[in-house]
């Protein structure tokens, strides 16, 4: 609804800024050309010719054929594909006209001369002469008119209409009969709408006192010209976007222009039938309010037509006809005989807002103050205006329903309220911005006059007397509404006297009924008493209040009681209340009673609702004197305090009448009532916007309980803004309990409402504060703190608005105190507080407890009962009273209204079924209210005497009661305050106060009191035990809670880690357990029984997206900027595999590198287990439940049973015994040698693998299947590199690179190095151990050939060198070639597992070598001829020292001179790859650097395989710690003599295996010596992924993207996005770039982030996530000036970049989170 409104509300405004920048061109042309007109030449006279010989036949011709392809629609459904054929026929010609008025002026002005020409039309279309073809035309032209309920004015006859006398004033109903005379009349909606509605009272003409005769107006349309049919055809035709546009590219001619609008006038009411018949209305509408707005923007062509065409004239009858189509008997109080009409708000009229064009056409001409000053002298005008509005006036009526739930909500109120905001509020609002200064009194008479009469129309109508229907309620009185808001105008600013603009007081009583019965009813539904009519009843209350209507509704409203109220008596107003509230039978002293027309449920909702609006009545000012920055304030204020609010919701919460959003005003009273609170980021991924908050001092002085009431939509913002309210008080320490709504100081008010404080000063609310009080001290049923709560502030207001006359009353006092034939003396609030009270008779149910007790027995008090008698009677004849009143004020005299009368003890007016239970019992009372007030402190503090007059300590607190500490507190704290401002203003309360306090008294009589006091106490002893048992549970719960933390988030305790990672199992443990989260059993996982982990499989290419810069790639906005992929890690891995590929035997280059840089499987879990039995049955359990889950059950996707995390397989837990696991940790003292050999056996034997493959069992068929799931995770093109498909090879390849993505990934997790140690976040929820054993498993599938097994060739030399290798095969990839990180994890999946430490100590030492060397070639190759000849030489003189195999200066040397053999330092010495490494500690930096990404690679696997904590260090010593907890360092030495080459522990003398190694590339070299050194070059340093860099402003990005034209297709697409990792274009949704069924943005999802796309929607400022078939919004990164989204650049603010924001999106990439942090995801079906 609200989106509606807001629509409705501002749909309007870009289309009126267009028009007035088109009116300021229109206007500077206009004087430019008066200016030099001089020096203007002529067009000279032949250029024309052509033109204008031509132009008229041309133009004719169109029309002839517009008249030729209509043909009237049979049974009223155009036919709307012949239609959309004869406009595509004649497109060409209707372009070939645009394209002329684009030629300019001249050409515009020869245009606009045929168009308006007379002379031209008369001679071509009239259909004279012989032509039979144009006598054809003619015809169908005239059948057209007729059809439309049109004719020619020659075709009319005469009707017998006769204009009205100017003096009348109602409309004139008359007969169709009369109507039916005229030839084309029978305006086709009459015939429609009679089936329906024939009872309607026959539909109604309006005759207007003005010039025109309404007949005119509607039925008759004369052309004379071109322009006036061609309009017709335009509008005949639906307004066809190229006919919009051609009519609108000739305005800039200013002949042109008037002529078009007098004829766009003239048309107006048949635009209004073609739009009701229209089905496409809303494109209709649009296109309609495209060309008004730019004709009546203009205020003087406005006004020009206003005069010439009577303009208001038309568009008041117009939309009267329109409403006439639609009304229905209105059925609001006398259903029988109203004869009031109603719209009915279910039709298709209301209900799709048809009406919003010429309403808004209304509103533009009423913004011309001329227009609108012309409407308001207008009599006739205003009367049929009125008419209008009262068709509005109890719409919508809903009638209680008692019995049975209603069957069909009825969803019209929507339509209701966006009317009478629509068609009656907003021009309210158009006229009353005319109204503000005093010249303009006698527009606010004339329409408080013609409001009076309608509305006095309408009681008539409905048969209104003085009491509304029960049951009944309407919010729609918008002609109470006009009323009141003219008055409030009237006082405001036009400086009127109230009183000569109000009706009588019977008018007023009148008046008040049914906006009381709102709120009554208000109260009634919030009580949930209208609960069977449905939530659609709640929607409605809601919407009154709701920000967008709450001015044109509830506030008027509320003024309009106040209104009342101030000049009613108000002993009358208050007892009506009471009786509209329903709660009159409950203010009995009586400790039981009946209410007749109220169940007890809703008694106290009921009360405090009454309560509550008397508050609301008596403390609200917005009309009532606030200037318009104090509402502004108070609205702002109000607003914050239920909630902090972002700037943009402000704006729209608070609609204020001149208060332009975003004006000075607004930001300067924001910046002083609130702080900003700038956007924050929680982990959990909320994005936060930037939000405003209170200040302190605003909590402190200006929060105002009662103005947040009024402005909820919700009953649960009030109790947030008290709960923030108590945060405040509990925070800055000035109230530590429970507060209360504070009392605020109220603005002073204007003189002309004075009249409302007698409310306050009236016996009838002084009784029944008395009673209320006095029920609350004796704990009657149905009374809440909120009621005493209200009943304090009411004797506050009271007391703060206290009347002048106390000072007199206090001297007669004396004689008043003995008063007795009322309940009190006087009317004054001050003096009646201290009136004690003895005896009341009440009527009573016959069991209630006071009827047991006798009647005082002493003649006084006897005499005193029977006087108080009547005062008794007063309060229960509430009713009774106000009926008095209401007969005394109609038949009086001269009799003043507030004379006290004396009540009469009539009770026949309670229902007759209760009376006969009803007996009469009388009350020992003996209390005042003062007396009362201080019962009451003493009953709030628990406390016999707790209140002690303050000024006996301090007199200073009489002279300046505003105590800061009274401001703020409980309900004490405000009986405090009220009885210091009642002794501040009256010396004997002050004195009573004294002596009340100085008597002892028990706060309550005793006999009464004691069975409720014994339930007191039992409910406080069950409080304290209920109290004490929560306290347990819950710490059972948080014991729980811890236990179940520490097992399996591991928060405390890194040793216990079990579930989480079997690696750090302690040693006594026997085996692992694990818990299955599903029954909740503990066990181990075993080979039938297998457990599992509950993992999430993602495909990956966020490892492809590294670079070897550190200055992140920035996303392109100008046509320079392009990125290019050719340096990021995926591409240079692919270009090397592909070249070994040409060079070497395939099966040999799939094991010498790894793949799942793009594409990897990247595996993660929450780190909770579940036997894969229950796993099973939970899915079947997903698939049978048909919620809509927001994952694919049938893809295997699920969530997490205990903590709700996204998954999709579970990974088999391997059997594992501990015991055997610290004993393969322990260190031996095998020789180098030893182990290698072992390693080399290990390998060989197959079978050793403890799964045997040949008895299936559940764990390896499980295993198999995770396997499977593996690799289906991925896309075929990322797993499939072999130049020979399907080959065992690429499994093979891809198992090992499985493992190799998921280190990788967890080292760039880790901030791409391992300086930080311990066993990080990512560390304590992995998973990898159980990767590898399924690896593992599968790769013992596969043996490698023993002559091919890479281990050989690292510890073996060979000795048959044989140097011509059999030619045709290629040969295998030099072991200098091969990545030695891939090598490392080849060799440890094919052992068998679990792997002893030794082994893995081994293979690394012998791989550090292969590695270290691999580092020296790159280095020679690196490095210059000359540094090559330096390096050889010192290396050969250091040879034989010892200690030459750990020297890198000698291994240099001996791999230059190796590698000079071959011919691969010869070639390309051009290709200038010198570094210059001359100094000896740059060259052990490369080569530090060179190994540190295989030593990080290395431990990594180290820590998940054997456990173990990982050290942390310094980034320089990061080497050195590393090799030591590898064991490569023997021990470790100091770091300033430390060389990497001291870590080198060689299985055979080195210079052999360096010599072994370097014969294979020299070989290579002999045969493509281009080749060599680009392979030995590896580019090993990666900087982390990052996404493409943005740039400050969106605008930069907007204005680049949002024309740019895509790739594929060369259109500019419709929803354009552009990808935030690579920076591809792409069109969102575009079927234009669609390829087999997928969009373009989710194939590029698949190929540049393997199922994972970030996507910026440039028209937006959003960002999309795809992840595979799932999509989200994900949120912006760009933010407003107030740290706000501006979603679909709605606001059209400028927006920043937000850089914590983007951090994050980057983060939840990198972290392959999105699935877990982001909620709300759905399908995409491929189609974006």
């Amino acid at each position: 609804m609200e989106n509606v409104v807001a629509f409705l509300m501002y749909g309007n405004s870009a289309e009126l800024c267009s028009a007035n920048i088109f009116l300021i061109c229109c206007r500077f042309c206009k004087r430019h050309r008066i200016k030099s007109n001089s020096n203007v030449p002529c067009v000279p006279k032949d250029l024309l010719m052509m033109s204008e010989l031509v132009l008229p036949q041309f133009i004719f011709s169109l029309i002839q054929h517009l008249r030729e392809g209509y043909n009237e629609p049979a049974l009223d459904l155009p036919s709307e594909k012949d239609l959309h054929k004869i406009l595509q026929v004649l497109e060409p010609h209707v372009s070939f006209l645009e394209d002329l008025t684009k030629m300019g002026g001249a050409m515009r002005s020869v245009l606009t001369q045929v168009l308006t020409s007379q002379q031209f039309y008369k001679d071509l279309s009239s259909g004279v002469g012989e032509n039979a073809c144009a006598k054809k035309s003619h015809e169908k032209y005239l059948i057209a008119l007729k059809g439309s309920g049109l004719a020619f004015p020659e075709d009319k006859l005469t009707c017998g209409m006769q204009e009205q006398g100017a003096g009348t004033s109602t409309l004139a109903v008359q007969g169709l009969a009369g109507a039916t005379a005229t030839s084309g009349q029978g305006d086709s909606s009459d015939e429609e709408d009679q089936d329906g509605s024939q009872g309607v009272g026959k539909r109604k003409r309006v005759k207007l006192s003005s010039t025109t005769k309404d007949q005119s107006i509607m039925d008759v349309l004369k052309h004379k010209c071109f322009l006036e049919e061609l309009l017709f055809w335009t509008i005949k035709y639906e307004f066809p976007q190229k006919m919009v546009t051609f009519l609108l590219n000739m305005l800039p001619d200013q002949d042109y222009k008037i002529a078009f609008t007098k004829t766009f006038v003239q048309h107006y009411a048949f635009i209004m039938k073609t739009l009701k018949k229209s089905h496409e209305s809303d494109t209709m509408s649009n296109r309609i309010v495209h060309i008004s707005v730019q004709l009546f923007s203009n205020e003087e062509l406005a006004r020009q037509v206003t005069e010439e065409c009577q303009l208001l004239d038309i568009m008041v009858t117009v939309l009267l006809y329109m409403m006439e189509s639609c009304l229905i008997k209105s059925e609001l109080q006398d259903e029988e005989n109203s004869l009031h009409v109603v719209v009915n708000c279910g039709e298709a009229l209301l209900k799709n807002n048809t009406y919003w064009p010429l309403v808004s056409d209304f509103i533009n001409i009423l913004s011309h103050q001329s227009v609108a000053k012309k409407f308001l002298e207008d009599h006739g005008l205003l009367v049929t205006w009125m008419n209008f509005v009262s068709f509005f006036q109890g719409m919508n009526l809903n009638k209680r329903e008692l019995n049975e739930h209603v069957e069909f909500e009825s969803q019209t109120y929507y339509a209701a309220f966006a009317a009478e905001l629509e068609a009656c509020a907003q021009p309210m609002w158009g006229l009353l911005s005319h109204c503000k200064v005093r010249e303009t009194q006698e527009y606010t008479r004339n329409v408080v006059r013609y409001c009076l009469e309608a509305l006095q129309d309408w009681f008539d109508a409905i048969n209104f007397v003085d009491e509304p229907a029960p049951n009944q309620v309407t919010f729609h009185l918008p002609l109470h509404r006009y009323f009141a808001m003219f008055l409030s105008k009237a006082v405001k600013c036009q400086e009127l006297d109230l009183d000569t603009i109000l009706p009588d007081q019977e008018m007023l009583m009148k008046l008040m009924i049914h906006p009381l019965q709102i709120q009554a009813s208000l109260s009634e539904i919030h009580s949930n008493m209208w609960v069977r009519n449905g939530l659609q009843i709640k929607g409605q209350a809601m919407t009154y209040v709701q920000s967008h209507f709450c001015n044109s509704m509830i506030d008027p409203d509320i003024y309009l009681l106040q209104v009342c109220a101030s000049r009613l008596d108000p002993d009358y107003f208050i007892s009506s209340v009471f009786e509209r509230f329903k709660v009159v039978d409950l203010l009995t002293m009586a400790s039981q009673h009946q209410n007749t027309v109220l169940d007890s449920e809703h008694e106290r909702s009921m009360l405090e609702g009454a309560l509550t609006f008397l508050v609301l009545l008596l403390s609200l000012r917005l009309h009532l004197g606030m200037t318009d920055d104090e509402i502004l304030r108070a609205e702002m204020v109000a607003q914050l305090c239920m909630n902090d609010r972002t700037h943009s919701s402000l704006l729209d919460l608070i609609s204020l009448d001149g208060i332009i959003p975003g004006s000075l005003s607004f930001e300067s009273v924001l910046s002083a009532v609130a702080d900003f609170k700038a956007p924050v980021f929680e982990p959990g991924g909320s994005m936060q916007q930037g939000m405003y908050t209170p200040k302190a001092e605003v909590w402190d002085k200006e929060f105002d309980p009662v103005m947040v009431i009024l402005r909820t939509v919700y009953r649960r913002d009030v109790q947030s803004a008290m709960d923030r309210y108590t945060a405040f008080l509990k925070q800055s320490g000035k109230f530590p309990g429970n507060p209360w709504p504070p009392y605020k100081k109220r603005t002073p008010l204007h003189p002309s409402y004075k009249g409302l404080i007698k409310l306050l000063h009236c016996k009838t609310l002084h009784i029944v504060l008395f009673t209320l009080l006095y029920k609350i001290l004796m704990d009657h049923q149905n009374l809440s703190e909120h009621v005493l709560c209200m009943v304090l502030y009411l004797i506050e207001l009271g007391l703060e608005n206290s009347p002048e006359q106390e000072s007199e009353e206090e001297v007669r006092s004396g004689g008043q105190e003995r008063c007795h034939d009322s309940w009190f003396p006087g009317s004054n609030l001050v003096s009646n507080m201290r009136h004690f009270i003895n005896y009341v008779r009440v009527r009573v149910p016959e069991t209630a407890p006071e009827v047991k007790k006798e009647p005082p027995a002493s003649t006084s008090s006897d005499g005193l009962a029977s006087s108080q008698n009547s005062g008794t009677a007063q309060v229960f004849s509430l009713v009774a009273e106000r009926r008095k009143k209401f007969q005394e004020i109609i038949n009086r005299n001269t009799s003043e209204a507030n004379q006290v009368v004396r009540p009469k003890a009539s009770m026949k007016w309670s229902a007759p079924g209760a009376t006969p239970q009803l007996t009469t019992a009388i009350l020992e009372v003996k209390e005042s209210i003062l007396s009362l007030l201080i019962k009451l402190h003493h009953k709030l503090s628990g406390k016999q005497n707790s209140y002690y007059p303050p000024w006996l300590d301090d007199v200073d607190v009489l002279i300046h009661p505003e105590i800061p500490r009274y401001s703020h507190g409980d309900g004490m704290t405000a009986v405090e305050r009220i009885l210091l401002k009642a002794a501040v203003q009256s010396r004997l309360n002050k004195r009573i106060i004294e002596e009340i306090c100085r008597k002892v008294t028990p706060p309550v009589p005793p006999k009464k009191i004691s069975s409720a006091e014994k339930k007191t106490l039992d409910k406080e002893e069950r409080r304290q035990k209920a109290r004490e048992r929560q306290q347990k549970l819950l710490a059972e719960f948080a014991s729980r809670q811890k236990s179940f933390m520490e097992t399996a988030m591991d928060v405390e305790s890194p040793d216990a880690d079990i579930a989480m990672e079997i690696a750090t199992s302690e040693q006594h443990v026997s085996e692992a357990i694990y818990d299955c989260v599903i029954c909740g059993q503990s066990g181990p996982s075993t080979e039938d029984r297998p457990t599992g982990l509950v993992v999430l499989l993602q495909a990956s290419s966020v490892l492809g997206q590294c670079r070897n810069s550190t200055e992140p790639k920035k996303l392109p906005t100008t046509e320079e900027e392009q990125i290019y992929s050719r340096d990021t890690c995926a591409a240079l891995h692919d270009v090397r595999l592909t070249t070994l590929q040409r060079y070497f035997k395939d099966s040999s280059c799939l094991q010498a590198v790894s793949i799942g840089w793009e594409g990897g499987v990247y595996v993660q879990t929450c780190g909770h287990t579940l036997h894969i039995d229950c796993h099973k049955s939970y899915m079947e359990s997903l698939r049978n439940d048909q919620v809509l889950q927001g994952f694919s059950v049938d893809k295997g996707e699920f969530t997490c049973p205990l903590c709700r995390q996204f998954a999709n397989s579970v990974l088999p837990c391997y059997p594992g015994n501990n015991m055997e696991r610290s004993l393969w940790q322990s260190h031996s003292n095998k020789c180098m040698q030893d182990l290698v050999q072992e390693v080399e056996d290990l390998q060989e034997q197959l079978g050793t693998f403890p799964v045997s493959i040949s008895s299936e069992t559940n764990l390896s068929k499980e295993m198999e299947s995770v396997m499977k799931d593996i690799k289906s995770t991925t896309q075929k093109k990322y797993t499939d590199y072999s130049k020979s498909p399907g080959s065992p090879d690429n499994d093979f390849l891809f198992m090992y690179s499985v493992a190799r993505t998921n280190l990788e990934l967890e080292l760039v997790h880790r901030g791409g190095n391992l300086c930080s140690g311990g066993a990080s976040t990512a560390g304590k929820r992995s998973c990898l151990n159980q990767l590898f054993h399924v690896l593992a498993m599968h790769m013992r599938l596969y043996s490698i050939d023993s002559a091919y097994n890479p281990w050989r060739k690292l510890t073996q030399t060979m000795q048959d060198k044989n140097p011509e290798l059999i030619s045709e095969e290629l040969p295998e990839v030099p072991v200098l070639y091969r990545d030695v990180s891939s090598l490392l994890l080849i060799q440890i999946l094919t052992m068998p597992q679990p792997l002893h430490k030794e082994h893995f100590t081994c293979i690394i030492k012998v791989l550090f070598t292969l590695l270290y060397t691999q580092a020296l070639a790159a280095l020679s190759v690196k490095c210059s001829a000359e540094d090559r000849m330096v390096w050889k030489e010192s290396g050969a003189l250091k040879k034989n020292t010892s200690g030459g195999e750990k020297s890198w200066e000698v291994l240099l040397g001996h791999v230059v001179s190796e590698l000079s053999k071959g011919k691969i330092f010869e070639e390309g010495e051009t290709e200038e790859l010198t570094v210059v490494l001359v100094n000896p500690d740059s060259v052990e930096c490369y080569l530090q650097q060179f190994c540190l990404p295989f030593l990080r690679i290395t431990s990594l696997l180290q820590h998940h395989l054997f456990g173990g904590d990982l050290p942390s260090c310094q980034e320089d010593e990061e080497f050195t710690v590393l090799a030591s907890c590898l064991g490569l360092l023997p021990s470790f030495q100091s770091s300033d003599q430390f060389t990497s080459a001291s870590c080198l522990n060689w299985p055979v003398p080195a210079f052999d295996m360096i010599s072994q190694w370097c014969s294979e590339l020299a070989s290579f070299a002999d045969r493509h010596p281009d080749q060599v050194k680009a392979l030995l070059i590896q580019e090993p340093k990666w900087d982390l992924p990052r996404l493409l860099q943005l740039p400050e402003n969106y605008n930069t990005i907007f204005q680049y993207y949002h024309r740019k034209t895509c790739t594929v297709c060369t259109k500019v697409p419709k929803d354009p996005a552009v990808c935030l990792v690579c920076g591809t274009f792409v069109c969102l949704k575009g079927l234009c770039c669609k390829q087999q069924s997928y969009c373009e943005c989710v194939l590029h999802s698949q190929n540049c982030g393997a199922g994972t796309g970030i996507f910026l929607l440039i028209n937006a400022s959003v960002i999309i996530i795809i992840r595979g078939h799932r999509f989200c919004l994900w949120g912006s990164v760009y933010l407003d000036a107030h740290g706000e989204e501006d979603r679909d650049l709605r606001r059209g603010k400028p927006l920043y970049i937000c850089k914590e924001r983007y951090k994050v999106l980057e983060q939840q990439w990198v972290s392959h989170t999105f699935d877990h942090i982001n909620k709300r995801w759905g399908p995409h079906y491929n189609g974006l």
